[in-house]
């Protein structure tokens, strides 16, 4: 028995299986998490070698060099790329496409161990990251504080970053720009010199009585003890006391005799502000498959309940917050389909003038996207901007087989048939057409789903939903269709006599309001002048042909000649500036931030109330960690980000335009910016947008190397 006829003949069953459809797909979608764009895994591999002190031109000849030439025989290796700044090192490995990184990282992980014995000495040990699109930071905090700003980095530290760290689907949480305490030890150079002392002794004689060791073992009785021997500093006062020598009299030489111990805070080499205050980044990243949207709803959450506990002169800013672009994308893809499912009830509506065949049509479609869900959740994938829009894109497509199937029955009842004969007989007529057509789109969607490189990452969910919602489009169209329609439709009227027939007609010619009476004539009417327009074309061959050459070749003119530009993604105004600003290299920390705080004045008079947060970093930390990754400043290096109000639709108005208007023109009040083949300066303004690519490069400072370290720090 075929298909048809066992849906037909047992409603019940067939009914009950696509109910069941509908609550998995409704289970799979409340189970997906939602994010901007599918989990992307490319083949990169990231090596992060840190050397304190050292200016980029070091970091490039002793470091960057070492590492690329170690590196050069990784195999499958395809491109390789390296950035050398203050006090760090990036080298970014490139491979193919396919490549097995896991097996990749095991040879770079061994030729980095032969390599570190040759590092100079102070070079941390190199980080070798694995990095996705879960490794971008989702959410980024800034904290600013006044009389707390000295203790800012262990206030985070124990009541944010500890509290953050409990919520679900969080992956790394990283304090940037936050003041760090040192003890700085201020060497005499004369009084070294009258005692005959080198900087190397009072190093040591400092060290040797800052341990914390294992001193063995104590048996008592029946008791055995672990011995330690605690001899760490407390107290910052207590290295002054540290004895370092005696002279050759017998007397003590104590560090207070040599140099001036100060317990404060980091000089300065990175530099935070949020909205002209100083203050430090919160920089969050998620978990690879976690929820965006709900980890930032329940960061949010957190926050609130932090903020209590924190001192009354700290202020949380929200800087940055990839959920809303998330959100935003989500709810209008979402209003889209719904608008799309809406019209194209309304149009199934008017073309067929029936609100039972209507309903029957209208049912097919979200039993056929529901299965979409089943599929995303089975894959481990998301809700995103990839996958809603390949509804939108099949949204039309799943009631094609459902009307040619239905149009066949109402032809087939209004020959007299029953509804039941009708669905059986027109089905059989038209279902290997419609699984034909079906085939057809999926030859056309399945290749998408076998692209390689990035482009198949995204390319992928767009061929098997729509390949998937068009295969259960037309599993319903030869079987729930036929079977509402010989329930749910009424078979044409038979009338005994004459008499009963042309009162029929009488009462129903009688109401002036009909679908025949309305839109039916409209249609004649577009049928007649249809007859007409094809007579004219079978008459006139050639000029038809013509016509349809004319309208194809006046068509690609605008690709031809590059009037319609090219893009990975159309460009989002998400209402966030990144501004960038290259100063003259060998510029001291102190005059870029004299530049920083001139393009903040700037900023907040070109963009006045428009502004909500203006972030600013300026220098480099000796110390980078995972955060350095995300932040490309250096000692003669701005950048700034700033968010803005709702965007605007004119792209006059536009704040980056605005900005991009006044840097061009080389504001005055920024003496110090660097030169660029004129005396203007130079700055780049771009406008956040969906994911774009640079290309790195070496950047190598003028400025001479550091001195000798004249003090120890604790």
């Amino acid at each position: 028995m075929a298909i048809y006829k066992t849906a037909i003949s047992k409603p019940i069953t067939t009914g009950l299986i696509f109910v069941a459809v509908i609550v998995l797909g409704l289970f799979s979608l409340s189970r997906l998490p939602i994010d901007q764009m599918p989990e992307m895994d490319p083949p990169y591999v990231t090596v992060m070698t840190t050397y304190a002190g050292a200016n980029a031109s070091e970091i490039e000849t002793n470091i960057t060099k070492l590492v690329e030439n170690s590196l050069n025989s990784v195999d499958g290796l395809k491109n390789i790329t390296s950035t050398s700044k203050d006090n760090i090192s990036v080298v970014s490995l490139e491979f193919e496409w396919g490549s097995d990184i896991d097996e990749a990282l095991n040879d770079i992980r061994s030729f980095v161990d032969l390599l570190y014995d040759n590092l100079p000495d102070g070079v941390s040990r190199p980080m070798i990251l694995k990095l996705n699109s879960s490794a971008m930071p989702i959410m980024v905090y800034g904290f600013t504080a006044k009389e707390s700003y000295s203790g800012l980095d262990r206030i985070l530290e124990d009541n944010v970053v500890n509290e953050l760290n409990r919520v679900d689907g969080i992956g790394n949480i990283t304090v940037s720009g936050a003041p760090e305490r040192y003890v700085y030890i201020d060497l005499d150079p004369k009084q070294l010199d009258a005692y005959g002392l080198s900087l190397e002794q009072v190093g040591t004689a400092i060290s040797s009585n800052n341990l914390d060791l294992a001193s063995g073992t104590v048996k008592m009785g029946k008791e055995q003890y672990q011995m330690r021997v605690k001899g760490e500093y407390v107290e910052s006062s207590e290295i002054a006391d540290i004895a370092v020598a005696l002279t050759p009299t017998g007397k003590q030489v104590f560090v207070r005799d040599l140099a001036t111990v100060r317990d404060t805070i980091k000089d300065l080499s990175l530099d935070e502000k949020i909205n002209r205050q100083d203050g430090a980044r919160l920089i969050i990243t998620k978990q690879t498959g976690a929820n965006t949207v709900a980890i930032a709803r329940a960061v949010k959450a957190q926050m609130q309940e932090i903020q209590k506990n924190l001192p009354p002169d700290i202020q949380t800013t929200l800087i940055r917050d990839a959920s809303e672009e998330i959100v935003n994308a989500i709810n209008g893809l979402t209003e889209s389909i719904f608008y799309a499912l809406l019209f194209v009830v309304l149009v199934v509506l008017v073309f067929l003038g029936n609100w039972r065949s209507t309903i029957i049509i209208a049912l097919t479609i979200p039993i056929s996207l529901v299965t979409s869900f089943i599929y995303l959740l089975l894959a481990d994938s998301s809700l995103n901007i990839i996958s809603l829009a390949s509804l939108t894109v099949a949204i039309g497509m799943v009631v094609d087989d459902a009307i040619v199937v239905l149009e066949n029955i109402t032809k087939h009842i209004e020959r007299g048939e029953s509804p039941r004969e009708a669905a059986i007989c027109a089905t059989n007529e038209v279902w290997t057409s419609v699984i034909a057509t079906t085939l057809v789109l999926v030859a056309v969607f399945v290749p998408l789903t076998m692209l390689p490189g990035m482009m198949g990452i995204f390319m992928k969910e767009l061929g098997w939903i729509v390949t998937i919602v068009v295969c259960v489009s037309t599993t319903a169209a030869i079987t729930l269709i036929p079977m509402l329609s010989s329930k749910m439709l009424k078979e044409k009227p038979f009338f005994l006599t004459k008499e009963a027939r042309e009162e029929a007609e009488a009462k129903k010619a009688s109401k002036r309001i009909t679908y025949e009476n309305t839109i039916g004539k409209a249609f004649n009417a577009i049928e007649a002048a249809y007859a007409n327009l094809l007579r004219w074309c079978l008459k006139h061959k050639l000029a038809t042909l013509l016509f349809f050459a004319a309208i194809f070749i006046v068509s690609i003119i605008p690709i031809a000649t590059g009037t319609i530009g090219m893009d990975f993604m159309k460009e989002q105004d998400n209402g966030r500036i990144s501004v960038t600003a290259d100063l003259q290299r060998g510029t001291r920390i102190e005059e870029t931030l004299k530049t920083a705080r001139h393009m903040e004045d700037d900023v907040y008079r070109i963009l006045g109330d428009d502004v909500i947060v203006v972030s600013t970093s300026a220098g480099s930390n000796d110390d980078a960690g995972m955060s350095a990754l995300f932040n490309s400043t250096t000692n003669n290096k701005i950048s700034m980000t700033i968010r803005c109000t709702a965007p605007r639709n004119s792209s006059a108005k536009r704040p980056s335009s605005r900005c991009r208007k006044s840097f061009a023109s080389a504001s005055p009040n920024i003496p110090s910016w660097s030169p660029i083949r004129s005396t203007k300066a130079a700055a780049w303004v771009a406008a956040a947008t969906t994911p774009s690519v640079s290309k790195s490069m070496a950047t190598t400072s003028t400025k001479p190397p550091p001195s000798p370290p004249s003090c120890a720090n604790v």
